[in-house]
């Protein structure tokens, strides 16, 4: 079984939203640090990202970055401009119908594709937090992202009916190729990253039973017989690679599967008791209750009310990249 697909198609990007800046002459921006992160691709021109405390970087046509949630930063078309105000009126207007945002001075010089996205706010496997961020990724170092951006840009510019899960989706292939650069670039175990854990072979070959069969009644013996290995090997290696014993690992990674199947399914308790590995929905209610700290049903209840209520998950206002200015 792929586990990083899995994982990636349980907690992956979740309301991306994204606006093709159009820049010329002298301008810089600052972004809004929000909850979600921010993917920046560039395909004409060259951006230099600016984060606090540290130095501009250059980001050129065909590269792409990616920074983790809640950096606040900032993009211009040099290395020392002042990034001017913003316009988020102009921004949402770009969002809802496909158009450029453009600043600064005309002709243009620079293209950029601006992204937000969360990866699932139900999910606390923590697939991606091993990423270097930010992130510089070469059109080099991956001959295929310039074909998912393009995939990318065509769909942003012309919104209609399925708009937001085609993004989602051409958002998690680009950060699947992020992963792979990840990978590429760091050839040495990093102890505690999830990424990093999947290169362990014993590790891996559990990780992959217990996404194939969530609902089987795993212990750390059985998850042992099924990688062949001993018990003492397989708790050995997850507690290297993931800081915790596969029997943790196992709880977490249901208490997933069931949350967004709470949040997301009619499903009766019951069902999706037994869809995760539980004898009884006592059992199941009994370990959901430790994870999230409230009975299936008050949470699923609790997080249909936020989503009911317009959390920023779902408002393009709390959410867009602030744009407009010129330095």
């Amino acid at each position: 079984m792929d586990v990083l697909a899995e994982a990636l198609r349980v907690s992956g990007a979740r309301g991306a939203l994204g606006v093709v800046l159009k820049a010329g002459g002298a301008w810089g921006l600052w972004l809004d640090s929000s909850p979600g992160a921010a993917l920046h691709v560039v395909s004409r021109g060259t951006m230099w990202l600016h984060v606090p405390g540290g130095k501009p970087l250059e980001v050129r046509a065909g590269d792409a970055v990616l920074l983790s949630p809640g950096t606040a930063h900032g993009i211009a078309g040099g290395s020392s401009t002042t990034l001017g105000p913003c316009d988020r009126e102009a921004t949402n207007q770009a969002l809802a119908d496909g158009r450029a945002l453009h600043l600064g001075s005309a002709p243009t010089q620079t293209e950029v594709l601006v992204l937000r996205y969360q990866q699932d706010l139900e999910v606390r496997t923590p697939v991606l937090t091993s990423l270097v961020r930010p992130m510089h990724v070469t059109s080099r170092e991956n001959t295929q992202l310039k074909k998912t951006v393009e995939l990318l840009t065509a769909e942003l510019a012309q919104p209609q009916i399925g708009t937001t899960a085609a993004v989602n989706s051409i958002v998690d292939l680009l950060l699947i190729q992020f992963v792979r650069v990840w990978l590429a670039r760091h050839p040495d175990k990093q102890p505690g990253s999830w990424l990093d854990a999947t290169r362990d072979p014993v590790v891996r070959d559990a990780l992959s039973c217990v996404h194939a069969r969530p609902e089987h009644p795993w212990t750390t013996e059985s998850l042992a017989a099924a990688t062949a290995v001993s018990r003492a090997t397989l708790s050995r290696h997850f507690r290297s690679a993931l800081g915790q014993t596969p029997g943790a690992y196992v709880t977490q990674w249901r208490m997933d599967l069931a949350s967004v199947r709470l949040r997301d399914t009619d499903e009766p308790v019951e069902s999706i008791s037994g869809a995760v590995g539980y004898a009884s929905a006592h059992a199941f209610s009994r370990a959901f209750r430790r994870a999230r700290g409230m009975p299936p049903g008050e949470y699923r209840s609790r997080v249909r009310g936020r989503a009911q209520a317009g959390d920023h998950r779902r408002d393009p206002s709390t959410s867009a990249v602030r744009a407009g200015g010129q330095s």
